[in-house]
């Protein structure tokens, strides 16, 4: 008799054992990372790859280890209850339902999971190369289990096969703001990572150069005033335009100004400006930054002259700019330096008026809308209606504008006071 319950006993630790190594499985195949199993298995770890195997039948999976979950929780409280009632009598039955529910609930349960949650990836690994075998045995009664779940669902009108849509772009950047919230990612990390899904949803006219701030050449100017003003500027390439500002005509190079100089022998006089200008590139406003990019890549350019729905110039967009959306402002030895934000004691904010939303939110994390306007002086007038005086103070979306200088019809510079935050709300 003691034998046999020492049989048991020790059966009954097995079976405990095996109920932990399914409950673990469960959580560490369901919770390991689906990118990291792809690279390792790309790298050639063939662990990972029976991982992706399994996690691609999820339904035959969780299946089977529930089926053997529950096979030898089953069995280890019926040999419990067998030996206690051959010890107590029938007060065996009550001590085996007590003893059983909580040896299977902390070490069969939340022991394996609280470790397979905290190592998902290694227990994964380790794991999947035990737990396929399994699978394969119990994958005829998973399938029937399977139907009958299939068909009892469909009774009632729900049908497991329906497509559910997946948004990608959605759950990155709920990844991303998680692992910011969770002090994984640094802000410029996540700007950058942000940038990048927005390519899609912003327009060259959110970050292009407004005509107001070009630099253009008329091309009737004499040949050695062209040649000064390209030596000024800070820029390669420059619009060059005839008759009027927007009627541009061409796109001057300085490398090819450069060359046409050396061929005439360094005689300005001697050069045909016109001629040696590339044709314009004319881009509508509405254009993606994505589709600009590939736009740019195709063509090997670097520059295009943007323009509306009527054909009116708006600006120029460069490579440059659209990289700077994503990596943050790139600065060369040639750049002119615009100060556009400046920080004062009392916390406020000199903003010049062309200084874009975008960046702005960006910077400080504010959340300014930038759907009814590109720079912060149009969010103001779009909100206030009107063309602001010097000193005219406003308040929207919590934020309050104070204007501090206006050129004819364009706010300068105005003052932004960003609303407080609470302890509470930065922790």
């Amino acid at each position: 008799m003691e034998t046999a319950m020492l049989f048991s006993l020790l059966a009954i630790f097995i079976l405990l054992l095996l109920s932990a190594v399914f409950s673990g499985s469960e959580t560490a195949l369901t919770a390991a990372s689906r990118a990291r199993m792809h690279v390792l298995e790309q790298e050639g770890d063939r662990r990972a790859a029976i991982v992706n195997r399994l996690s691609q039948r999820k339904a035959r999976l969780i299946g089977g280890i529930l089926l053997g979950n529950n096979l030898v929780n089953i069995l280890a409280s019926a040999l419990a209850t067998s030996v206690l009632i051959s010890v107590l009598g029938e007060a065996g039955v009550a001590v085996a339902t007590l003893v059983m529910t909580l040896l299977v609930l902390i070490f069969a349960e939340v022991l394996p999971k609280t470790y397979a949650l905290h190592n998902p990836d290694r227990m994964a690994l380790a794991i999947a190369p035990i737990i396929r075998p399994v699978i394969s045995v119990f994958s005829p009664i998973t399938r029937a289990i399977q139907t009958i779940v299939r068909g009892t669902l469909h009774m009632f009108g729900v049908d497991i096969h329906a497509a559910q849509d997946v948004d990608a772009t959605g759950e990155i950047r709920g990844a991303i703001q998680l692992h910011t919230q969770e002090g994984a990612m640094v802000k410029a990390d996540r700007d950058m990572l942000d940038s990048i899904l927005e390519l899609d949803e912003v327009q060259v006219a959110e970050v292009m150069i407004h005509r107001s701030s070009m630099a253009m050449i008329d091309a009737g100017e004499p040949a050695e005033t062209v040649v000064a003003q390209v030596l000024d500027s800070p820029y390669t390439r420059i619009p060059i335009w005839k008759g009027e500002p927007e009627n541009i005509i061409g796109i001057l190079h300085s490398k090819d100004l450069l060359r046409a100089l050396s061929a005439a022998q360094g005689a300005p006089e001697k050069i045909d400006i016109a001629a040696i200008a590339a044709t314009p590139w004319f881009v509508p406003e509405t254009t993606t930054l994505r589709e600009q990019l590939n736009a740019f890549r195709e063509r090997h350019a670097h520059f295009a002259l943007v323009v509306d729905e009527y054909g009116a110039l708006m600006g120029l967009v460069t490579l440059e700019d659209i990289l700077e959306e994503i990596v943050g402002e790139i600065s060369d030895e040639h750049d002119v330096t615009v100060t556009g934000v400046e920080a004062q004691a009392d916390g406020t904010f000199i903003v010049d008026g062309a200084v874009t939303i975008r960046d702005l939110n960006r910077q400080f994390d504010w959340d300014l809308p930038d759907e009814e306007a590109t720079t912060i002086a149009g969010l103001v007038i779009h909100e206030a209606r009107v063309i602001p005086e010097v000193s005219q103070v406003f308040s929207f979306h919590g934020y309050k504008f104070e204007i501090l200088g206006r050129r004819k019809n364009r706010i300068s510079a105005l003052r932004i006071t960003a609303p407080q935050v609470t302890e509470e709300e930065e922790s």
